[in-house]
């Protein structure tokens, strides 16, 4: 059974070029570790009428927008993602002064897939 990671996060419109920039490199490397799928996508449509609008739920403050991600693996990610982890390309990105977003802000979770259709 597939498993997906997904992720929800507040980035600056003027960090946009850099998260994209860091997310492309990023979605390279989870797929060398054996990730299956890779996606960013950034708000669109978030003035909902209805439910939590996506801004509201990242605490999205003036001059950012949401980043909604997500990564699917064959099954539960955890090798997968210990192995990214250990990866000097994405170590080498993770330093606290140059991350284009709030890490503190971010939400994520490990799903199992419910519905695939």
């Amino acid at each position: 059974m597939r498993y997906v990671d997904g992720y929800v996060l507040p980035v600056p419109n003027k960090n946009l070029a850099a998260y994209r920039r860091m997310a492309k490199k990023a979605g390279t490397i989870w797929r060398e570790h054996g990730a299956f799928e890779y996606r960013e996508c950034v708000g669109n449509d978030l003035k909902v009428k209805f439910g939590v609008p996506f801004p509201r739920l990242a605490k999205a403050k003036p001059g950012e927008t949401v980043v909604f991600s997500w990564i699917v693996f064959k099954s539960h990610g955890g090798r997968v993602n210990a192995k990214v982890m250990k990866d000097s390309r994405i170590t080498d990105m993770c330093d606290p002064k140059s991350i284009p977003f709030d890490v503190k802000r971010m939400a994520w979770g490990g799903f199992k897939v419910l519905v695939d259709a």
